[in-house]
């Protein structure tokens, strides 16, 4: 079962950090409204709220999949 932990939008961007009961799995999940694309970062405990806070960093860092 999937958690919504946290939700914010901007401009037409929302930010939504899950949480998977079944797995134990945080992710932060990014969608623009404007056109469609999105992308998800996987977050570990000590991370999560800061990859909920700053999800372009982390992708720019990592790649959209994994933080």
């Amino acid at each position: 079962m999937q958690k919504e932990l946290a939700y914010r939008e901007n401009d037409g961007i929302a930010i939504t950090l899950f949480w998977q009961s079944d797995s134990n799995r945080l992710s932060v999940s990014v969608y623009d409204w404007r056109n469609g694309d999105w992308f998800e970062l996987e977050a570990g405990p000590r991370n999560a709220m800061d990859v909920f806070e700053h999800p372009y960093a982390y992708a720019a860092q990592t790649g959209p999949g994994r933080a």
